[in-house]
């Protein structure tokens, strides 16, 4: 989004950001969700008062009931829909939508996946590979059986990065950060170019607050738009203007092309 779109929300409280020793804009997660929300909702053609006034509302609404990371907010032809694990509803007037196909689609991806799960410890029959696919589909349905499945891929292939990246990633996001860190470093062993593992222990050491080892492995995944974006972010706050812009065009560009 544009500066002066940033600052128009701003002015009208949908944000209430801190302010930091320049006199910049610190913003707090859920400000950074409204953002992500109001320009998914701008590029789908809804109209710029619209989406102020609906998450606005929403912003009211979910203040005392849950983090507005707890729904998904999309357009729905010139209707804002909000979903959330229990019901789908009209975000403007309050009516519930019905939304039978999802539910019935997840719950039989969540049966399959835990399925071939039973059937692969039983026969034994698949490979590292296979493990960590499975691991994949384990993590969009039943996210706290994934671990094992990347762990039966590293048995046997304790070479296969990928599953070491998602492993340390699954680690990282429990707070286990020597764990994660630790197989970050054991995919790099693997492959030593493999650009998510580095970009990940940007992750890692960004939030140690250890901004220049974190600078230094976003540097070596410049494949992975939000290493941009993070450098941009981090340049910006060291007040390197030239390199946050940098990094920005680039993140925006790298989206665009995607």
């Amino acid at each position: 989004m544009k500066p002066d779109q940033v600052r128009h929300y701003v002015r009208r409280d949908l944000l209430d950001p801190h302010r930091g020793e320049r006199g910049e804009f610190r913003f707090t997660f859920q400000d950074v969700v409204l953002l992500r929300t109001a320009k998914s909702l701008l590029d789908a053609q809804v109209t710029t008062r619209k989406a102020y006034k609906v998450l606005l509302k929403l912003k009211s609404e979910l203040s005392h009931a849950g983090p507005l990371s707890s729904v998904k907010i999309f357009a729905d032809g010139s209707n804002v829909v909000v979903r959330d694990d229990n019901r789908v509803w009209d975000a403007e007037s309050g009516q519930g939508h019905i939304d039978f196909s999802v539910q019935e689609l997840a719950d039989n991806v969540a049966s399959l996946a835990n399925r071939n799960l039973v059937i692969a410890k039983e026969a034994d029959a698949l490979d590292s590979d296979e493990w960590y696919n499975l691991g994949l589909d384990l993590e969009e349905v039943d996210p706290e059986k994934a671990p094992d499945a990347y762990r039966k891929a590293l048995e046997l292939e304790p070479r296969n990065a990928d599953a070491h990246v998602n492993l340390g990633r699954l680690c990282q996001l429990k707070g286990d950060l020597k764990r994660a860190k630790r197989h970050y470093q054991m995919a790099l062993e693997a492959v030593d170019n493999h650009q998510l593992a580095h970009y990940n222990l940007g992750t890692l050491f960004d939030e140690l607050d250890e901004v220049g080892q974190a600078c230094s492995y976003y540097l070596k995944a410049p494949d992975v738009p939000d290493a941009h974006y993070n450098l941009s972010r981090i340049y910006e706050l060291e007040g390197d203007e030239v390199s946050a812009l940098r990094h920005m065009r680039e993140y925006r560009q790298m989206l665009d092309e995607g």
